[in-house]
């Protein structure tokens, strides 16, 4: 299940899909990298940086019931997991522009073929799971691209935005109700009822 670490979980496992998709990228092939543009970027090997700049509530699945789990006697209730939408700033950095074209086409086939991640593709504690990710590419204008670039501070580059979906957080606790063992019905008429 899901814990607090889902959110490192998924940005490994897109790091890890992506690193392997580069590998035949010629004799010293591209990396991925969980990055948080801060600082310098190291074009040695060229790499692919993965940046979080958003985590948001899923609003469409938001009013889930909550999960019953029914263990003789004991019902115990848990809120349902809080759906979460994962967008990311994907930049190559190679120092050459058509070696990062080169990387954004790579990236751009990988994720389109690769659109939905599950099983053993996931890492960390989503590996092997009945979780799945759904990936898609999102088309931001200009200006919003622009606006992520001078909230980090760093000049515009050309870079990919996809969201990653239904990443299931669960939640930590869980309430347990005892089962009804006796009822008792009162048949006492209302004070004030004539």
């Amino acid at each position: 299940m899901p814990d607090y670490s889902v959110i490192a979980d998924v940005s490994e496992t897109l790091q890890n899909v992506l690193t392997a998709a580069f590998a035949n990228m010629g004799p010293q092939p591209p990396v991925a990298e969980v990055h948080d543009l801060s600082g310098n970027i190291s074009t040695q090997p060229a790499r692919l940086t993965l940046f979080l700049y958003e985590v948001a509530e899923d609003a469409a699945l938001r009013n889930r019931p909550a999960v019953q789990n029914v263990v003789p006697p004991v019902l115990s209730l848990q809120k349902p997991p809080l759906p979460l939408v994962l967008r990311y700033l994907a930049t190559p950095w190679s120092g050459d522009r058509v070696t990062d074209q080169r990387i954004i086409g790579r990236t751009l086939q990988t994720l389109y073929d690769e659109a939905i991640l599950s099983g053993p593709d996931l890492a960390g504690g989503l590996a092997n799971t009945s979780e799945a990710l759904k990936i898609k590419l999102v088309a931001l204008e200009l200006e919003d691209r622009a606006q992520v670039w001078h909230a980090i501070q760093r000049p515009y580059r050309i870079s990919l935005v996809y969201e990653v979906r239904f990443v299931n957080l669960e939640p930590s606790d869980f309430e347990i109700r005892a089962p009804v063992s006796t009822r008792q019905l009162d048949t006492a008429a209302p004070a004030g009822a004539a």
